[in-house]
């Protein structure tokens, strides 16, 4: 099984809604590795690495989010692998 890394830039309502906890709790139930973070712009940026078949799945949430978030964005980039152990909420 191939390992990709991505870099994810979500935009619209994705702060204050609950997201990065809600993207751990996610990441963990399909076993992706990396983490989460706000960032000053208003948008949440993740760096996330598991097989092709399991980031599609991610994304796909990434899509929705929680009940509260309003996605208007998903942008990806592939990068480097970083082999995280973990999956972590940043601030």
């Amino acid at each position: 099984m191939t390992i990709h890394h991505l870099n994810i830039t979500i935009t619209g309502k994705v702060q204050g809604v609950y997201y990065r906890a809600s993207a751990k709790q996610k990441a963990d139930e399909l076993g992706v590795k990396g983490f989460v973070r706000n960032q000053p712009s208003g948008s949440v940026y993740i760096e996330a690495e598991a097989s092709n078949e399991v980031l599609q799945k991610f994304m796909e949430w990434c899509w929705q989010g929680p009940e509260r978030a309003q996605v208007q964005q998903v942008e990806t980039s592939e990068a480097p692998l970083q082999n995280f152990t973990e999956f972590e909420v940043r601030r």
